[in-house]
């Protein structure tokens, strides 16, 4: 959890809250309490037998958690080993001290110090600060001087409160048809990500890096805009992301404009007008400002897509702009905002001067991003949205509206809902409940994080109640569906909370 939660102790601490009294924890403490009173009430033999009869315990209870399956497992990277045996030596050197005031009993001190291991881990991270800190520095050092022997390199930065990865796969393939390109791989979107992305991928021969920049407080894309210095910038979204750490959208909108301010004179800023806090945000850094948008009507707009069409083969639409030039293209993508990262790709590729054919070819070759909306046909006869990865309610909202697009069949959403919205946690959950009421014919709730607003939001929009599904677990939703899905269904996963909201 702790390496989940970014090595950070203040975000550790956000989760410790929803987990201090999990059953695991009330009964190490249970075990505790006893094997104290057993220590200072009862003779040394039952002592050993109660002491034996915990440890027994605790090492199935140990065993269990070791099998247990996570969706995000520890993965012991070199931080991760070396944070670990850091807290093996906090624990030895605290257990010697507690021992001593218990009668030399060191298992009591071991006992008390598991129940304790949140702490330790909380202060292994405090005592470990200042060696990552000089770790890390040497490490930005690295990368800092191999793009400084790369003056030729054509750096773009991509960020966005969502679509910032699917539009840097898709700018990705279509400006393959012309350089050689390297762009930041899965998640690797904070500053440490792009420093490893940058030493161990990026090559003399490459021509173009793609740059993903995620953030979630202040200064974060800044940080990663001082290394790696870009001359494009794509700003795809500024909405009700991260609430929680932002705390307003003001504060979301100040970030996400951190690459913008970074972007040099000559330089080019991509911006996606159907936001407003994107539309409204004054640009005066730079010569080129180039907004797009979904609407032809949008005042802002000086790129836009239109006359949209959708078959089984493809999704057929056109792209124009103010000079009056319209170009059709076809892709496999589905979904409005898909086309939205489409645009965004399409205008940065004709900065650097691909041609309209090589673009063509590309966008008919992109693949859907998996878990973004990926559209799969199963050999059973029915059809998965697939939009489980890091949901929010515009991408949502999008997905709605495919799924109710489906006319044959049974349309089935399955969702835990967002998270990290702040003060905005339920109010968003239950407009997505509304807007669930009005695109499926069954709905499967899964867990207890935004039970009441999903199932408040159904309700009060004229849900049918018998067919909405509440599920404790994944695993559960996954039961019910195979009770109601047939073939010639429809079912949309979005979203899926990581370990750390269970």
């Amino acid at each position: 959890m702790m390496q989940q939660n970014s090595y950070r102790n203040e975000r550790y601490l956000k989760w410790l809250k929803r987990d201090f009294f999990s059953f695991s924890r009330i009964m190490d403490f249970v075990c505790l309490i006893l094997l104290f009173s057993a220590e200072f009430f009862l003779s040394s033999s039952i002592y050993m037998i109660m002491a034996g009869t915990i440890g027994a315990i605790l090492l199935v209870k140990a065993i269990i958690i070791l099998k247990r399956k996570s969706k995000k497992p520890l993965v012991f990277t070199a931080r991760a080993k070396r944070l670990y045996i850091a807290a093996c030596v906090l624990l030895l050197v605290i257990d010697y001290i507690l021992s001593i005031p218990f009668r030399s009993n060191v298992f009591f001190a071991l006992m008390l110090m598991a129940w304790l291991s949140f702490a330790v881990i909380m202060l292994a991270v405090i005592v470990m600060q200042p060696i990552e800190s000089s770790i890390n520095r040497g490490y930005y050092n690295d990368a800092k001087r191999i793009l400084a022997g790369m003056p030729d390199l054509k750096i773009i930065g991509i960020t966005g409160s969502y679509g910032k990865t699917s539009t840097k796969h898709y700018l990705y393939r279509m400006l393959s048809e012309k350089y050689n390109v390297l762009m930041t791989p899965g998640n690797f979107n904070t500053t440490l990500g792009v420093i490893r992305t940058v030493r161990e991928h990026m090559k003399p021969y490459h021509n173009v890096f793609i740059c993903e920049m995620g953030a979630k407080q202040l200064n974060d894309i800044k940080e990663i805009c001082d290394l790696v210095n870009p001359h494009i910038g794509i700003i795809t979204a500024v909405g009700e992301q991260h609430l929680e750490s932002f705390k307003t959208i003001e504060n979301i909108q100040k970030t996400k404009f951190e690459l913008v301010d970074a972007l040099p004179k000559d330089g080019l800023a991509v911006l996606n007008a159907d936001f407003p806090y994107v539309a409204n945000r004054p640009v005066s850094n730079v010569d080129k400002v180039a907004y797009y948008s979904m609407e032809e009507n949008n005042p802002k707009a000086e790129y836009w897509i239109a006359n949209v069409s959708y078959s089984a083969e493809a999704t057929r639409f056109d792209i124009k702009n103010k000079s009056g030039d319209s170009e059709t293209f076809e892709t496999k993508l589905i979904g409005s905002y898909n086309l939205s990262n489409l645009l965004a790709g399409y205008i940065v590729s004709k900065e650097l001067g691909l041609t309209t054919q090589e673009i063509k070819y590309a966008m008919a070759q992109i693949e859907q991003v998996e878990h973004r909306l990926s559209l799969k046909y199963t050999a059973a006869g029915f059809t998965i949205l697939d939009d489980a990865y890091n949901s929010n309610p515009y991408g949502a909202r999008m997905a709605m509206e495919v799924i109710k697009s489906f006319t044959t069949g049974k349309r089935i959403v399955v969702t835990p809902g967002f998270i990290e919205l702040g003060d905005k946690q339920y109010e968003l959950n239950y407009e997505l409940g509304k807007q669930m009421a009005s695109s499926c014919d069954f709905a499967i709730v899964v867990g207890e994080y935004n039970r009441a607003a999903l199932t408040n939001g159904l309700k009060d929009a004229g849900f049918a109640i018998e067919n909405l599904y509440e599920a404790p677990t994944f695993n559960d939703a996954t039961l019910k569906l195979q009770t109601i899905i047939t073939r010639g269904d429809v079912v949309l996963y979005e979203n899926d909370l990581p370990d750390v909201f269970k």
